[in-house]
């Protein structure tokens, strides 16, 4: 009896090709590199050559290292409830209670959305550090007070108070928009005062959210980088980069010491995120009406409780607008202003934008010199305009290549949702999210950090321009998991009979998918691309832990104008230039997040409403020249 020829199905081919890119991917980025992190930790050796597998634990105990876990660790707590008291406090004072200018506070508590990381705390270095704005003011007033006051952790706690609220002003707002004001006016009918209806009825259903920014918030202090490198605080990111750019030669064991306090964050990682997943899986419901009404703003009955109220809401106003408002009537500014911190309105100047003269300096010899390298403009200044390009593509790239993956990852996970393969791919997307970020950079860079790894061609990824290569794999890799949540909730809006019609009528898979599917999605998957690509482009973690020469990105430029304002000549106009950068970033930023929010966000009646507004206006402004020039002609 002759056998059957196995034949293979028409997908086959595509199925195991797939297959084996999820393998290559998954495996060899994500699971060797961490993997080979957490096996160093016990592979040290020791000055005589012998392996101790617990020498690095040891000195955890018994040395220094312990002091930076308490660090983070302490940062994280206080941030909770800081975080969340003023990230609670600008959402019911502009969404809930009835606040006179509640738009122009919106608008204020939202400016952390448009610049971030070094670009913020620098702002707030320029107002409050020893030759800050507010603190030269200070000083003036108490000569006795200590100028180096804005430093350490009161400074890092204030500077990320204010700067991790973004979460709140996004999704805090978009629960409480979602109450249903009925069982608000029920209990208001039922006699309880505004304050009792804001805790009894009102909070309950936000616990949820608040329980997912919490964990949020948490994590973001313990892992936090750029505000404890620049204000001068012991935490644990600061120290693994520290001892990623160590050796033996300098101090006992680096490499493994910044491997370990990895570790330890990436187990305060997974046991936060166990907590989350755990607690949401019970489910937490509201019944509402059949009928659900807008929530209305409640007024504050009390008049002295009125008034603190508004003061309340407008002090936060002034911290939130002040470092905004300073940095860019500054950047405007003379070098001369700048330096005295003393604003002069007579005199404005484009200089820190397109100044293209070098700086002089005194040299020991008291005369004069010019200091290539010390250009004032921003967009004339090659380490700042090379820092500007380079992260604008990389960022790009990588934002893109993490939108590709997921879609592709989307449209297998929905068509075998209910196979464990589909289930097995969704799980490894989100991986990444069980690890920090410093993790994962840190393995990258010391796991390819040589010529062994058959895989990736036997190349050095670390060496020379490759960083660039590898800085690109870090981006991607850590925007899938977010990319994956937004983009998920886009295909659940694809009608499955629009797919079955269009096979119906002939089309393959990847027609179907390219001209049906697509299209649906894509508006999304530019939203998710646009977030990507503002996260990163002045990210300052990951590209500091690979620091490299070539591997320069804008945000390691303005953090290096920070260090090295006047040294040996460098960077004279550094605080000139950085005000300059910040103001771009806010721009960039503004611009993707309009996009986004704004027309990104508006429905097809919006659209269509905006058009005719536009129509009828220009109709308008063209009726007006026509009248014009026929009373001309009639002349």
């Amino acid at each position: 009896m002759k056998k059957k020829p196995i034949r293979l199905g028409r997908g086959a081919i595509p199925k195991a090709v797939g297959f084996l890119l999820y393998l290559y991917l998954f495996v060899g980025f994500m699971l060797v590199p961490c993997f080979n992190t957490l096996t160093s930790v016990f592979t040290t050796v020791n000055p005589d050559g012998s392996r101790d597998p617990f020498a690095v634990i040891r000195f955890f105990f018994a040395g220094s290292m312990g002091r930076y876990v308490w660090n983070s660790l302490k940062l994280a707590v206080c941030l909770v409830v800081t975080v969340n008291i003023v990230g609670v406090s600008i959402v019911l004072l502009t969404e809930y209670f009835d606040i006179k200018g509640a738009r122009v506070l919106r608008l204020g508590y939202m400016t952390t959305m448009i610049y971030s990381g070094v670009a913020l705390v620098t702002g707030y270095l320029f107002l409050y550090d020893r030759d800050g704005i507010i603190t030269t003011q200070l000083v003036k007033i108490f000569p006795n007070m200590n100028k180096n006051w804005f430093s350490g952790f009161r400074a890092v706690l204030f500077t990320m108070t204010f700067a991790c609220t973004s979460n709140h002003a996004l999704f805090l707002r978009n629960a409480i928009r979602g109450i249903d004001y009925n069982t608000v006016e029920a209990a208001r009918n039922m006699g309880a005062k505004p304050f009792k209806v804001l805790l009894k009825v009102v909070f309950p259903t936000l616990v949820p959210t608040m329980f997912s920014l919490t964990v949020m918030t948490f994590i973001t202090g313990l892992c936090a980088m750029s505000a404890p490198t620049l204000l001068g605080y012991d935490s644990i990111n600061p120290e693994i980069v520290r001892l990623a750019g160590s050796s033996t030669a300098d101090e006992a064991f680096p490499q493994a010491r910044a491997a370990l306090l990895s570790v330890i964050l990436a187990i305060f990682t997974i046991v936060l995120l166990t907590v989350l997943t755990a607690y949401e899986s019970k489910g937490h419901y509201l019944s509402v009406s059949k009928t659900k009404a807008k929530l209305q703003k409640q007024k504050i009955t009390g008049k002295v409780g009125n008034i603190l109220a508004h003061i309340y809401a407008y002090v936060l106003f002034i911290i939130y607008m002040t470092p905004v408002v300073m940095i860019v009537l500054f950047s405007f500014q003379t070098y001369k202003a700048i330096r005295m911190k003393t604003l002069d309105l007579t005199s404005w100047t484009m200089l820190n934008f397109f100044g293209a003269r070098d700086y002089e300096y005194l040299t020991s010899r008291g005369t004069y010199k010019l200091r290539k390298g010390a250009i004032s403009g921003l967009f004339s200044n090659e380490a700042t305009l090379g820092g500007i390009k380079l992260s604008f593509v990389m960022s790009a790239i990588a934002a893109a290549l993490a939108c590709i993956i997921v879609v592709i990852a989307c449209n297998f996970i929905f068509k075998n949702r209910k196979k464990l393969s589909g289930k097995v791919l969704e799980y490894s997307l989100l991986f990444p999210w069980l690890l920090p970020t410093i993790l994962i950079c840190y393995s990258y860079r010391t796991f390819f950090n040589s010529e062994s790894v058959f895989y990736v061609g036997c190349k050095n990824l670390y060496y020379a321009q490759n960083v660039r290569l590898l800085i690109i794999m870090a981006y991607t890799v850590t925007k899938l998991p977010f990319s994956l949540r937004m983009i998920k909730a886009s295909f659940y809006a694809i009608d499955e009979e629009l797919e079955d019609a269009a096979r119906n009528l002939g089309s393959s898979q990847i027609l179907t998918f390219l001209k049906v599917k697509l299209p649906i999605i894509l508006p999304s998957v530019m939203a998710v691309f646009a977030l990507n690509f503002n996260a990163l482009f002045t990210e300052y973690d990951m590209s500091a832990t690979f620091a490299s020469s070539y591997g320069t990105t804008y945000a390691m430029v303005i953090q290096s104008m920070c260090a090295e304002e006047g040294m040996y000549g460098y960077n004279v106009n550094a605080s000139g230039r950085r005000c300059a950068s910040t103001v771009f970033i806010m721009i960039v930023s503004g611009i993707i997040l309009y996009l986004v929010y704004g027309v990104g966000s508006r429905d097809l009646g919006e659209r269509l409403e905006i058009r005719d507004r536009r129509r009828k206006r220009r109709e308008k402004i063209t009726g007006m020249f026509r009248k014009k020039k026929l009373e001309c002609a009639v002349k």
